[in-house]
């Protein structure tokens, strides 16, 4: 399946294709004065490998158009803004699965999440049932295959990580998400028992942002910092991937506003418990 991003990517291969052949100069010849390797020039053109600013000056100079270096720098900033997007469209087409292969490999390659849910449990604190009741309702808002036992497995195995002791976990959880029941309330209880007993285990930090607390700062949506290398925002449409570091110090400036303001501990465990007494399970 072709991406937004390797569309973008061919388009501009295309671009120094053309501006190459309209110049005069084979591609070897290009690359020998670039001192380049002749593959480089074929994978740059045929959109096969991601130019960066410093061979777009080089590719420009290089065919005698130095003009043409901030149209090409524009094509590759367009491209950088289809990686930072990342539609659920296309991410999902064949179900929830991949994504959550992905999630798995991000979690083995990370030492440090933190992590901010508005309104529903972290996937990391899921259980089974949960996780299952999640990935069949987005399944059928998206129209794609459900494909629900299969991510529910990656998603349990993901949270081996849990107990990683080369690993932290830092979540914050707005009071909000202990009440939105989007699952009967026998596997909400269950979910809210497993919720509470996750609170003071090593490695885990859980904080919940109850209802009244003043914040510095609100929560306008979920996000997850991995390390200090990438943020996840997930929106209704598409996924926002994150690695500027500007990018990055905003979200952990918001992430540690918040925090500033959540319960810990034991009256962490009364908001959950207070959660779990308000279900009818008569």
């Amino acid at each position: 399946m072709t991406t937004d991003y390797q569309t973008a990517r061919e388009a501009l291969g295309a671009r120094l294709r053309e501006l190459r052949v309209e110049s005069g100069l084979e591609g070897k010849d290009l690359a020998a004065k670039l001192d380049w390797q002749p593959s480089k020039v074929s994978r740059l053109q045929n959109g096969k490998q991601t130019p960066t600013a410093a061979d777009l000056t080089a590719w420009a100079h290089g065919i005698g158009r130095p003009d043409a270096e901030a149209e090409l720098q524009g094509l590759r900033a367009a491209l950088e803004m289809k990686q930072r997007h990342r539609s659920w469209r296309r991410q999902l087409a064949g179900g929830h699965r991949g994504r959550q292969e992905i999630a798995v490999r991000q979690t083995e390659n990370t030492r440090a999440i933190r992590g901010l849910e508005v309104s529903r449990i972290p996937g990391l604190f899921q259980t089974p049932e949960y996780a299952r009741i999640i990935f069949d309702s987005n399944a059928e808002f998206r129209g794609i295959p459900p494909t629900t036992e299969a991510a529910v497995e990656a998603r349990m195995r993901r949270q081996e990580s849990l107990y990683d002791p080369e690993k932290a976990f830092r979540f914050l959880v707005c009071e909000a998400a202990l009440y939105h029941r989007s699952c009967p309330e026998d596997v909400m209880a269950e979910q809210l028992d497993r919720l509470y007993n996750l609170v003071g285990q090593r490695r885990i930090e859980l904080g919940i942002l109850p209802f009244g607390a003043q914040l510095r700062r609100t929560a306008p949506h979920a996000f997850w910092i991995y390390d200090q290398r990438l943020v996840i925002v997930e929106t209704i449409s598409e996924e926002l991937w994150l690695t500027g570091e500007e990018d990055i110090a905003l979200y952990e400036r918001a992430w540690e506003w918040l925090a500033e303001s959540a319960e810990y501990g034991a009256p962490a465990r009364r908001l959950i418990g207070r959660a779990r007494a308000s279900l009818d399970l008569a």
